[in-house]
């Protein structure tokens, strides 16, 4: 066994371990810089500290996102610091804020890991939810839910090219502003005027497949 194994695990003195740290299952203890494990520890008491331990690293994701969001609202000039005086990786915390802000506490599944509400935070709330019940009725992994979620766009892109439904986007509101100001100076609607661009940008694309290729579309 190596230096570094032989520390985590070893036939510790209790009293000694709860000094160093958090006692988390019958035996073992959560200490600054990792576990310390009795070398007789069972399967049971070993399996369900790694389930605990996961419960706290999803927390923990939550926690931080909620604790970044919190800081950008009432600090906006020194959440950076905190941050930084914490020794966390700035663009980490803000994936976890990016995912926390998509969803309210309410509606954040226990059953369900951070990483579950992740593959599906760009979606509309109707269709999160409705991933996030299929995850839990039928006890999907993060890469299960991922691979329906994919299917599921694969599937709703085939059908609208067949149907000729237009697939449902869903860009971010500053973008959307930014077109509505333009419609606006333009004299049209937010309809017409996606439509007059989505038009002329398809114009110019044919125009130059067929310049490059000598054929028509």
């Amino acid at each position: 066994m190596t230096g570094s194994a032989a520390g985590a695990v070893e036939n510790c003195d209790p009293r000694a371990a709860r000094n160093r740290g958090r006692k988390l299952r019958d035996g073992v203890f959560v200490t600054r810089v990792g576990l310390s494990i009795p070398a007789a520890v069972n399967y049971d008491t070993w399996e369900q500290a790694g389930r605990h331990i996961a419960r706290v690293v999803d927390s923990s994701a939550w926690c931080l996102g909620d604790w970044i969001i919190y800081g950008q609202s009432r600090y906006t000039d020194r959440y950076r610091r905190a941050v930084e005086a914490a020794g966390l990786d700035y663009q980490t915390i803000r994936n976890y804020a990016w995912v926390a802000r998509r969803f309210d506490l309410s509606r954040r599944r226990e059953a369900l890991s951070f990483q579950h509400h992740a593959e599906v935070a760009a979606l509309p709330p109707g269709q999160q939810d409705y991933w996030l019940d299929r995850a839990e009725q039928h006890d999907w992994s993060r890469n299960e839910l991922r691979r329906n979620v994919r299917g599921g766009r694969q599937k709703k892109t085939a059908v609208s090219r067949e149907t000729g439904v237009l697939p449902r986007i869903a860009p971010a509101a500053e973008r959307v502003e930014r077109w509505r100001i333009a419609a606006e100076r333009s004299g049209s609607t937010l309809e017409e005027w996606i439509c007059a661009r989505l038009d002329s940008a398809a114009s110019l694309a044919l125009t130059a497949h067929h310049a490059d290729t000598g054929v028509e579309v």
